[in-house]
């Protein structure tokens, strides 16, 4: 009996450990490797004036070394103890400078050897940047003169970036507010050496908190001496000639704000207690303005722990909030107060009220105005003129009225009262120019403002330039793209009474460039940059925005992709793609529109299938999968009829066509489109297979809301429970391929998430394969991991749907 026992385990352990494969990298077929394995443009930088250039070089992908650093994950950071900044920060490895006007690159000299530069910053003068560059032993503050091209290093590797970027200009263009270590800091604790002297506990005050699943939060004593550890600086002033001095003492600083005269200077501190269940944003805070020479001026704001919230996109916490200085004042600040006590529940007549509040703070702070809605941003513009706007999520509803912020007594003016989701009566954003506090203002041309919009339409998409009289309230269009075979993005208007404005410019296979146009003179258009497209072998492929609709008549839309050399006449059935993510919405007429367009340059990128033209397959790029839940009814109240619906209509648009074979069609998607594609193949038999990555797929382990639900678990069981593939796993029957990151850093989709559904589908049957990245995040960015994911993709396609 016992040699038949140790039989029966060998016999299981060795099924168990023929299902795990010992497979090194891989890397895809050549035709996804040219394509995948391409040199990125650089990024472009421009100063104030649109005379030089700053081009910043950075490497397409990190490398599985680069991700293999040591790490602390305290309060929601991810941060390098060693250097005192992100682990997930992407770096810039070279510099270039030009002269918009000219043609010629010059390399900055000077540079570090094998540069890691990030958080880059133009003085207020546009004469100079400051960057940083990390170190094996820390960061580093440096400056780059745009005249010579000349970089030098300001300070040794002791700047604190740990809590994003640590310096800020001062005014007069010679002086920066740096965040440094402390010169007596201690060491980091060791959690896994160090014995704990108690229990880890945890109350509840009987109060509701209906608060996300946060990842990487604190988790005992030796977690909070880290956290503390690591975001406590020393401010220092230092001097472009390398003169530095101490400005305040030690103290965990998390936000220096400079007033726009130069004269204050806003710091909030982090406080105790902290928390083990909410991310560091929502720690107690105290904010004091101190004046130049650090004498402490008033203490102009006291935030408590905030782990108490209120149901809702709405809710927000009590007190004061979104405290800033007015960009156009010398030292004024505003804030907002909540006037139902944070709770979207609570009916009242005003739900924020706005506040000024002049520097030195000897009087009280004053109303600017009160928001029928949930107050949104303001843009400033000069004494009688700003525009501030308020939503409402449950309504999608945002307004945007004209104030005069010298007379609150003044009824504010509605300019624009429109549901946020209606992309096509979006009438664009207002634009700004710096002023002379080097701060953004709203830019005022003989009593006319301006907005630049999009211009998404039924008929494609046509940014624009609207004038909008202040005195009248009247739009007129000034400009409109006529683009119907190119794509041209609005940056920046450069001279209101000439007319020349910063654009970018693409295809189908023209890479975005950049151009001055002048939009008085027709055709009148300078190029600045000449990249090049790095994605020749696509260059010509079919490419197109098909429109559709649901069996409920709902119009759709997605980009379709033909195979490369494919013969439209002949119309060969191929196996089809389809790539989405749901999105969802309160009323049909938003959920109709589409904001795709087929003139977009064809930018091949590990998120998505267009790889797969290469090799035979039809590609539904970016397919519309709305979920609408109009008046009373939730979008998610019927999640799966809708996802269904959509799949299925997607499936006849591309096969009335002529172009597949709809017994061979594969659905993927990434986060909640990973959860998309697990529904789909449960609950339809549409697909031959599934591509589902980095998803959640037990509602349960996010009882508290997820993606855009407000209701909890204990509301909706049935919802939850209907949504989650987890709890229907016993009717999973299709091969999926299910893919995570090891280190996921996004709240609800840990990795715990697919390798719980994997065993499920395992245990009861189903095709599965289950890969997971290593030291990757909630998206992906090692090379190693990249070619990889790809390789894996496409022997999984070749397998279950072409084959």
């Amino acid at each position: 009996m016992k040699l038949k026992v140790t039989l029966f385990l060998l016999l299981h352990l060795g099924l168990f450990s023929f299902a795990q494969e010992n497979l090194t990298y891989q890397k895809p077929s050549k035709s996804i490797l040219d394509l995948a394995d391409y040199q990125r443009a650089p990024t472009v930088s421009m100063d104030t004036k649109k005379e030089n250039m700053l081009l910043l070089y950075r490497d397409t992908y990190k490398t599985l070394d680069d991700l293999n650093q040591e790490e602390l994950r305290l309060a929601g950071l991810r941060i390098n103890p060693i250097t005192n900044i992100s682990s997930t920060v992407t770096y810039v490895t070279n510099l270039k400078v030009r002269k918009i006007s000219g043609k010629d690159e010059t390399q900055v000299s000077g540079l570090p050897n094998n540069p890691k530069i990030s958080n880059i910053l133009w003085s207020p003068n546009d004469k100079k940047v400051l960057f940083s560059h990390t170190t094996n032993s820390g960061v580093e503050l440096w400056v780059l003169d745009i005249a010579t091209a000349q970089a030098t290093k300001l300070t040794e590797a002791t700047v604190n970036a740990n809590l994003g970027n640590p310096f800020s200009w001062f005014l007069d263009n010679e002086t920066i507010l740096v965040k440094m270590l402390p010169k007596n800091r201690q060491p980091l604790l060791d959690s896994k050496k160090d014995l704990p002297t108690g229990p880890i506990i945890s109350n509840t005050s009987g109060e509701k908190s209906q608060n996300r699943t946060y990842p990487d939060m604190l988790k005992n004593k030796n977690d909070e001496a880290n956290f503390e550890n690591i975001i406590t600086s020393e401010l220092y002033k230092v001097k472009l000639n390398g003169d530095t001095t101490l400005f305040k003492e030690a103290a965990m600083f998390a936000g220096e704000r400079i007033s726009p005269d130069g004269n204050y200077i806003m710091l909030t501190t982090i406080q105790k207690p902290f928390s083990y269940v909410v991310p560091l944003n929502r720690f107690p805070s105290k904010t004091v303005v101190y004046d130049v020479r650090g004498k402490e001026i008033k203490t102009v704001n006291e935030v408590p722990l905030n782990e108490i919230m209120p149901k809702g996109f709405m809710a927000v916490r009590k007190g004061k909030r979104e405290m800033a200085w007015r960009n156009d004042k010398p030292a004024t600040l505003s804030y907002v107060e909540a006037l139902d006590e944070g709770n979207p529940a609570n009916k009242v007549d005003f739900r924020d009220e706005v506040f000024l509040w002049e520097a030195p703070f000897t009087n009280d702070a004053t109303t600017l105005v009160k928001l029928p809605q949930r107050y949104g941003y303001i843009t400033w513009g000069n004494d009688n003129i700003a525009f501030i706007t308020d939503e409402w999520y449950d309504t999608r509803n945002t307004k945007t009225y004209l104030i005069n912020p010298s007379n609150p007594g003044q009824q504010p003016k509605v300019i624009t009262d429109r549901n946020q989701q209606d992309v096509y009566s979006d009438p664009g954003a207002f634009e700004t120019k710096k002023n002379q506090y080097n701060k953004q203002v709203l830019a005022i041309e003989k009593d006319n403002a301006y907005r630049i919009g999009d211009g998404y339409t039924k008929e494609g998409q046509f940014p624009f330039i609207d004038e909008f009289n202040l005195k009248t309230l009247k739009t007129k269009r000034i400009y409109t793209s006529p683009y119907k075979d190119k794509k041209e993005d609005l940056i920046e208007i450069e001279d209101f009474k000439t007319g020349k404005v910063l654009v970018q410019i693409q295809s189908k296979s023209e890479y975005p460039n950049y151009y001055f146009r002048n939009i008085k003179k027709q055709n009148s258009i300078t190029p600045i940059t000449t990249f090049k497209n790095p994605f020749e072998s696509i260059k010509d492929v079919s490419k197109e925005v098909i429109k559709y609709k649901r069996k409920d008549g709902l119009e759709l839309s997605g980009t379709l992709y033909l195979p490369v050399g494919y013969d439209k006449a002949k119309k060969e059935k191929m196996p089809l793609l389809i790539w989405a993510y749901p999105a969802e919405y309160k009323d049909r007429n938003s959920a109709s529109q589409s904001t795709q367009n087929s003139n977009e340059f064809t930018f091949p990128y590990y998120g998505s299938f267009v790889y797969w033209v290469t090799k035979g397959y039809v590609v539904l790029d970016d397919a519309a999968f709305p979920i609408i839940g109009e008046g009373t009814t939730e979008p998610n109240d019927n999640f799966i009829s809708q996802l269904v619906d959509n799949a299925a209509a997607a499936i006849d648009a591309v096969d009335a066509l002529g172009y597949i074979d709809r017994k061979k069609v594969a659905v993927g998607g990434h986060s909640y489109g990973a959860f998309m594609t697990a529904n789909l193949l449960t609950h339809s038999n549409l697909f031959a297979c599934g591509i589902a990555r980095s998803g959640a797929y037990n509602r349960t382990l996010t009882p508290f809301g997820f993606q855009t639900e407000q209701r909890n678990y204990w509301e909706v069981p049935e919802v939850y429970n209907t949504m989650s593939p987890f709890m229907n796993a016993d009717k999973m029957k299709t091969p999926l391929l299910l893919v995570h990151g090891e280190a996921d850093n996004n709240p609800g989709t840990f990795t715990l998430q697919t390798e719980r559904y994997f065993q499920a589908l395992k245990g009861l049957g189903a095709p599965a394969r289950m890969v997971i990245l290593p030291k990757e995040s909630h998206s992906y960015v090692a090379k190693e991991n990249i070619l990889h994911l790809l390789w894996e993709q496409d022997q999984f396609l070749e397998k279950y749907l072409k084959k």
